[in-house]
C-alpha cells in the first residue's frame, strides 16, 4: 500500500521498509502492519491532538512529572512549545509504560521505539501467524473466562504493584493469542499514586474486563477484585505475589453522599465511554 505521510520518515531512514496494510484506526491513532527488514511488526501513528477524539485527556495526564524544569513550565503555561512537549509526552507514556509493564510480568507487544509521533513494536500474532484478534471478537466457554479474567486480574495487580492504572481498560483494549490476553493501549496510562482519579480508573478497568468475561461465567459479576487490590494497595499491603479471592466485605458505616454522587456520576460516564468503545470498533470494522 502507498506508504502514509507520517511513516515516511520512517521508511527514509531505513526503519520501516514497507507498510503492508492498515490494521485498525482508533480514537487516538491508526495501526499499521508493516515490515522491518524479516520481522514483521506494527506501527501506530498517534493523531494530532486537535484530530484526536480522546476525552479528558487531561485527567490521565494529572501526576506526570516532566524531568526538565524548563519543559515543565511550558507545559503549564500551555505555550506552543509546551504543547508540542505535552503530546511528546503522551505519545512517550506508552513506550515507558510497556517497558515498565513487561519487567513488571504483565503481557504487552514488546516497544522498539517511538519516532516522530510513531511507535514500532512487536506484531502480536497467533501460532499460525493470523493478526491475533480483539478480546471483544473471542467467545469462550465458562471455564476459559474464569481462567482468562483470573489471569488478567492478575496483570492488573502486577500493574498496581509497579504503580501504573490502565485508565482504558476494556475488551477493546485487549488481544488474545494462543497463550492468553495481551494488554495494549496504554498512553493513557496514570500514576496509581500521583492521579486523583486513580481509584475510580481502577475500578472501571476491573468493571470493564469482569463484565466482559462475566458474559460467559455470570459468577464472575460477584467478584470484587478492584475493591479488594485498591484496599491493599492503600494499606501498602499489595504485592506481586499477594493471592487475590474476588472477596471484599463493604463499609457498612453511614452511606457518604458525596461517594454516592461520584460512583453515579462514574457510572454515566462508564455507559458512555462503552457506547463510543463499539462505536469505534464498528467503525474500524466498516472500513474492511
Amino acid at each position: 500500500m502507498k506508504v502514509p505521510k507520517r511513516i515516511q520518515p520512517l521508511v527514509n531512514d531505513g526503519l520501516i521498509d514497507e507498510v503492508i496494510s492498515q490494521l485498525m484506526s482508533g480514537k487516538e491513532a491508526t495501526v499499521y502492519m508493516v515490515r522491518c527488514g524479516d520481522d514483521i511488526r506494527c506501527a501506530k501513528v498517534y493523531k494530532e491532538a486537535i484530530k484526536r477524539s480522546f476525552k479528558k485527556a487531561a485527567q490521565y495526564q494529572e501526576g506526570r512529572k516532566s524531568r526538565n524544569s524548563r519543559r515543565a513550565r511550558a507545559m503549564e503555561k500551555g505555550s506552543k512549545y509546551g504543547r508540542d512537549q505535552q503530546e511528546s509526552a503522551w505519545q512517550n507514556a506508552e513506550v515507558d509504560a510497556l517497558y515498565q509493564l513487561a519487567e513488571a510480568g504483565v503481557r504487552v507487544p514488546q516497544p522498539f521505539g517511538c519516532f516522530d509521533g510513531v511507535l514500532l513494536m512487536e506484531l502480536v500474532t497467533t501460532d499460525d501467524g493470523d493478526v491475533a484478534p480483539r478480546l471483544n471478537d473471542v467467545v469462550m466457554p465458562a471455564e476459559q473466562a474464569e481462567e482468562d479474567h483470573t489471569l488478567v486480574m492478575h496483570y492488573v495487580k502486577l500493574m498496581l504493584c509497579a504503580g501504573v492504572i490502565h485508565g482504558d481498560l476494556s475488551e477493546f483494549n485487549v488481544l488474545v493469542d494462543d497463550y492468553g490476553p495481551v494488554i495494549i493501549d496504554l498512553p493513557q496510562a496514570v500514576d496509581a499514586s500521583a492521579n486523583n482519579n486513580a481509584k475510580s480508573m481502577l475500578m472501571r478497568d476491573v468493571t470493564n474486563m469482569t463484565n466482559y468475561y462475566g458474559q460467559f461465567s455470570p459468577a464472575l459479576k460477584q467478584s470484587k477484585y478492584g475493591q479488594e487490590m485498591w484496599a491493599l494497595f492503600e494499606s501498602g499491603e499489595l504485592t506481586p505475589e499477594t493471592p487475590l479471592t474476588g472477596l471484599f466485605e463493604e463499609d457498612t458505616g453511614a452511606a457518604d453522599v458525596d461517594t454516592v454522587l461520584e460512583e453515579i456520576k462514574a457510572a454515566f460516564e462508564e455507559e458512555e465511554a462503552r457506547i463510543e468503545r463499539i462505536k469505534d470498533a464498528n467503525a474500524v470494522d466498516s472500513e474492511f
